[in-house]
Formats: C-alpha cells, structure tokens, sequence
C-alpha cells in the first residue's frame, strides 16, 4: 500500500500548535512528523490525517464529541489510543491546543521508554562458523 505524503498546509499545522515544552521531542515515523515525550509518541500526522494520543475517559470524549474514528492506517487493525483529530477541529487553534495538551499529559504520564541497543552485526569470524 502507497502512503502519500502529508499536506504542506497540514505540516505548517503541525509545526504550529506543537508544544514546546521541555521534553517534547519532534521526529520522523514511517515519513511523517510525530511529536514524542519521554519517548511516548503523544501526536503525530499520517497522510492527510492528524491522530492524538488519548486517556481512555478523554478518548471516549473526543470521539463521541466530534464523531470521530480511531486511527487504523494499514485497515483492520486500530491503534486503540489514537482517534483521528476530524477535520473542522483543524480549524479551531484553541480546542486542538487544548486536546493536545491533553495528549502531551496523558503520554508524560506514562513509563518512560528506553532505547534497546542496536544489535552489533556479528564478526567475520563468527559468520564464518
């Protein structure tokens, strides 16, 4: 399956109401901008669409409120904390702030992720056993 880029308008967006507290760190995943915190993605865009990471209480809001779907980018398989921001709310600089900050609190709240080390490829002298 092809994934197109994001909009231009919608990284400019992105960009824009990302916070800037300490910690928050803006990455690449899969191309597309994503904003993590402790190593917890909390936002990020895919395709032409944006998805906030949730709490369970807030998520049941967001999407009964906005009539919004979960995020489920390969059909089939949702990402269970992340609903799709709908497209009016992109509109609206002060609610989607305010859903962010509440993702960026959610996601901090969570068990911070630490990096595996990377395997080391093993030795010539190894391979050839």
């Amino acid at each position: 399956m092809a994934w197109t880029k994001s909009p231009e308008s919608l990284v400019e967006l992105f960009d824009s109401v990302l916070p800037t507290e300490t910690g928050v760190e803006r990455r690449q995943m899969f191309g597309y901008p994503c904003a993590f915190v402790n190593g917890n993605m909390f936002m990020g865009l895919h395709q032409q669409n944006m998805i906030l990471r949730l709490a369970p209480d807030d998520r049941e809001l967001f999407i009964a409120t906005y009539g919004t779907k979960l995020f489920d980018p390969m059909g089939g398989r949702p990402m269970k904390e992340y609903p799709v921001v709908p497209d009016g709310m992109m509109d609206d600089d002060s609610l989607l702030r305010d859903w962010i900050g509440k993702s960026l609190s959610y996601a901090g709240s969570l068990p911070k992720k630490v990096k595996k080390p990377r395997k080391k490829p093993a030795s010539k002298k190894t391979r050839a056993k």
